[in-house]
């Protein structure tokens, strides 16, 4: 008896070996497969369980449409939609438990799809050439994808592929068997902070917010953390955000490679979803420690934060630029929007005695938010610091109020 199942997606025709290889593996451990073929050109071996002509179909096309194309790149994105559309149906039914892909550079393009596709919880697991690339931009990543590198991949099997592809297919086999899905019924906030050496409402607030029955997940603003909280935020996962911490966009606008992506502050807003923003550490912008510093910092104030993140503070331009983009996205809000703006400071390091404490270019900022504030954010200016108790004690103020007149849904 197999106790769970494992949707299996790849180019059956190209990569035949590898794929039954993977298939194999999960059966000797006790678990049974579902094939879906993405190819279009050739066939596999052996049937699939879900054929090329099956998948091209769900997307409401054909394999003569890629095929007649001429162009790889639409021929993939057509199989992409319906192998994305296919594994939600099937997942949907109840027809397995785990999914995991194999590819290349078109096989991972596909797979971000599928992945983005599947609820949060659904083992998603993308074996391929190209895990941990550059080439792979961050608003495409599902919130809780898994990547593997496929070490020695390119062509055929060997002692090192299949290395890399068992332990894939044991990773994928075990998170199915020992996934805790979320728990549907009870909301859930979502809240952006960084560490509590910067930022430390988290502290007072999750308690505090799960003693009113909501459970709190907190994403870290280093990028990828953002990047998962939008994903969520996009699919209406969270009754409330808490974006207390909007660094990223600060990261993104100033072109730092440790980005959330182009939508950071907006996928809460384009669900509806009732959000209490604060700019917390606006003025510093992260790039990699590593790399060579582009010359436009070369005049900045510094923050080493560790070997692999440093972070450049700001100057009165590029924070109203800041300003001008956090009004920008928040005017897009569907639902309302809450702006918290402590005059006190907006990170451990900008307090007064601090060693990046900047009073004059806080004051600019919140200048340039209020002169840009669009007509459906209420701004609350108070006399605090954002790590103070009083932010906190404000943040819930507003938060009680939704839940009392419903705008919050409990």
């Amino acid at each position: 008896m197999s106790d769970r199942t494992i949707l299996v997606i790849g180019t059956y025709d190209t990569k035949d070996d590898e794929l039954g290889f993977l298939d194999g593996v999960i059966r000797d451990q006790g678990g049974a497969v579902i094939t879906m073929d993405v190819s279009v050109l050739g066939d596999p071996s052996k049937p699939c369980d879900y054929s090329k002509h099956d998948v091209a179909g769900e997307g409401g096309s054909s394999i003569q449409a890629a095929i007649d194309s001429g162009d790889e790149n639409h021929a993939m994105q057509i199989m992409a939609k319906g192998a994305s559309l296919l594994a939600a149906r099937l997942y949907a039914e109840g027809a397995y438990d785990g999914m995991i892909v194999l590819g290349g550079t078109m096989g991972t393009d596909l797979a971000l799809d599928v992945a983005s596709a599947l609820p949060l919880g659904v083992p998603k697991y993308i074996v391929s050439t190209v895990s941990f690339s550059p080439l792979i931009p961050t608003e495409r990543l599902a919130a809780d994808t898994q990547m593997i590198l496929w070490a020695g991949g390119l062509y055929g099997l060997n002692s090192v592929c299949k290395a890399s592809l068992s332990q894939a297919a044991g990773a994928v086999l075990g998170a199915a068997r020992a996934v805790q899905l979320p728990d549907p019924d009870k909301p859930l906030i979502g809240m952006m902070s960084l560490g509590t050496s910067a930022l430390k409402y988290v502290i007072p607030l999750k308690p505090a917010l799960e003693e009113r029955g909501f459970e709190v997940a907190v994403f870290h603003a280093t990028g990828m953390g953002g990047r998962a909280f939008e994903s969520l935020a996009g699919q209406g996962a969270f009754a409330c955000v808490f974006d207390l911490c909007t660094q990223e966009l600060g990261n993104f606008v100033n072109g730092s490679s440790i980005s959330a992506g182009e939508d950071r502050l907006t996928n809460a807003g384009k669900s509806g979803t009732p959000q209490i923003v604060a700019p917390g550490c606006y003025d510093l912008v992260d790039v990699v420690g590593w790399q060579p510093m582009a010359a436009k910092w070369d005049n900045h104030l510094k923050h080493e934060h560790n070997r692999l993140l440093t972070s450049i503070v700001l100057e009165a331009d590029e924070r109203k630029m800041v300003a001008r983009a956090h009004c920008e996205r928040l005017a897009e809000a569907k639902g309302p929007v809450e702006l918290i703006l402590p005059e006190d400071g907006l990170g451990e390091w900008d307090r007064e005695g601090a060693d990046l404490h900047n009073a004059e270019g806080l004051a600019e900022f919140l200048a340039e938010i209020e002169a840009t504030l669009p007509a459906n954010v209420t701004a609350h200016r108070i006399s605090c610091h954002i790590n103070d108790a009083a932010f906190a004690d404000k943040a819930l103020d507003i938060f009680d109020g939704w839940c009392a007149d419903g705008t919050v849904k409990t």
